[in-house]
């Protein structure tokens, strides 16, 4: 008897300051990277399966990112700049 199956990863890349395409907010969306491996005897493999998405703080929507865009954010998360994928920019706070 083989006993085979798949098992799901989750690994949190970065934390970035992005408006929110569904709400609009400002906030802090983390990226995402999930990964499906394969397994044999409980015992992981080899990945089949690699996804990227970036999920909102305030409202919780997801959004799927390419594996460029997804290293494009982290490069500049990490050089301090702030990024955008929804295409709007964040407009400044006025009191």
């Amino acid at each position: 008897m083989i006993i085979f199956g798949t098992k799901g990863y989750l690994y949190q890349l970065a934390i970035l300051t992005l408006v929110c395409g569904r709400c609009g907010n400002p906030s802090a969306h983390a990226l995402r990277k999930r990964v499906t491996k394969f397994t044999l005897f409980f015992v992981p493999l080899f990945p089949f399966s690699t996804k990227y998405a970036t999920q909102c703080t305030f409202c919780g929507a997801e959004q799927r990112v390419t594996k460029e865009q997804a290293e494009q954010l982290q490069a500049q998360e990490a050089a301090g700049s702030q990024g955008n994928p929804y295409g709007q920019p964040q407009q400044p706070y006025r009191s």
